[in-house]
């Protein structure tokens, strides 16, 4: 059986990590490198770096910064955040990351899946989708939350999964900052529609809401931030109570 990941989030603005509520009322959490080196040490799968304000500024990612990240840590690492074109995704490997997270590119060039899982192999493209709930249907949102579509979040899954992509990161912007948990019944939907793994994103509250993503979300790994940069879950405790309630992590 396949191991569960543990998957620590940076969200970086202004070259610091930051972390909101659904999106918006964000605080700074620290600095990138350093909390990286920590989770690297403390014993999570991987990290993820989001530079989430580069769509929006159409800029590209901050490339010193990834690199110094990765030279911080010594497991697997995604970044994403205003990557549209190969070059971008050539430029971040080379610079030190392990796989990309693609989102709003995809979502208005749906072919960029195609071209980039061609390229570079579908195990390193992560195609990243934040949805909201409203009016009992899941809608995928762009550019950081910010703007709305018509289009169903299982649909586009299913798409994406299709045009190569290795893995989807799916954002509950309902659940985001909250900590009441993970939306796992969409997740557990998903699932069942995919046959690529599934990152788990917003919600994460208590050890126990990392169990019920896994057992009835049926997620392949869970992601979190602010239980992580603030101190309230340590990885190793989370890894070790996973593994009493028989969910099988890398301790």
């Amino acid at each position: 059986m396949l191991t569960k990941r543990i998957i620590p989030c940076l969200d970086i603005k202004n070259g610091r990590t930051v972390k909101g509520i659904n999106f918006v009322s964000l605080r700074d959490a620290g600095d990138p490198v350093e909390l990286a080196e920590i989770y690297s040490r403390e014993g999570a799968d991987e990290l993820v770096f989001l530079d989430i304000t580069a769509t929006e500024e159409r800029r590209k990612t901050l490339l010193d910064l990834v690199s110094k990240v990765a030279k911080a840590i010594n497991i697997p690492f995604t970044v994403g955040g205003g990557i549209s074109t190969i070059e971008d995704v050539d430029k971040l490997l080379r610079a030190g990351a392990d796989k990309v997270s693609i989102n709003s590119s995809a979502v208005k060039n749906p072919q960029l899946i195609n071209d980039l899982s061609s390229k570079f192999g579908s195990q390193c493209i992560v195609v990243a989708i934040d949805a909201k709930k409203i009016d009992n249907k899941w809608k995928v949102h762009l550019v950081g939350g910010k703007i709305p579509t018509e289009i169903d979040l299982f649909k586009w899954a299913k798409e994406v999964a299709q045009r190569g992509a290795g893995e989807i990161l799916f954002t509950s912007m309902n659940n985001d900052g909250t900590k009441k948990g993970f939306a796992n019944k969409a997740l557990a939907k998903m699932s069942s529609i995919v046959n690529v793994p599934i990152i788990a994103s917003g919600g994460a509250g208590s050890i126990h809401h990392f169990i019920d993503v896994f057992r009835d979300g049926r997620s392949d790994a869970a992601l979190a931030a602010s239980v992580f940069h603030f101190k309230e879950i340590e990885i190793n405790k989370l890894k070790q109570e996973l593994n009493n309630n028989n969910i099988p992590v890398r301790i």
